[in-house]
């Protein structure tokens, strides 16, 4: 079982940029694949971005809403994963959540077992 812990999140304006981390226990995390889901309160927990594990080739996938914007990556020696956020909008903010799951990487929410507690990101415009 994983166990995710999110950091990272804060407040800051519209073009600024923002580093998110989640740290992972256990051996196992190499062979899963990592996500970043974000929500609103009172609204559905958006895809941000995915990264399949290295035995996947670290493939990449971005929700249409960050594409050119975000970057994910993994760090598997310090059981991390990253998620680089560049020219912030307002409506990037919300809580961002870390997701694991020993499957392929996916846009789907229901295909990850793990979950972090959220961080939260602040964009004021």
């Amino acid at each position: 079982q994983a166990q995710l812990v999110e950091s990272g999140g804060g407040s800051v304006h519209a073009g600024d940029s923002l580093r998110l981390s989640c740290e992972a226990s256990g051996s196992i995390f190499p062979r899963y694949a990592m996500a970043w889901f974000r929500q609103v309160r009172g609204q559905e927990r958006e895809f941000v971005a995915a990264i399949s594990s290295s035995g996947s080739g670290y493939k990449t996938e971005y929700g249409d809403s960050v594409k050119g914007r975000f970057t994910i990556s993994r760090d598997d020696a310090k059981n991390t994963v990253y998620l680089q956020m560049k020219s912030l909008k307002h409506e990037d903010t919300a809580v961002y959540y870390c997701a694991a799951t020993p499957g392929w990487s996916s846009p789907l929410r229901r295909e990850y077992y793990f979950w972090g507690q959220g961080t939260q990101v602040t964009v004021s415009s």
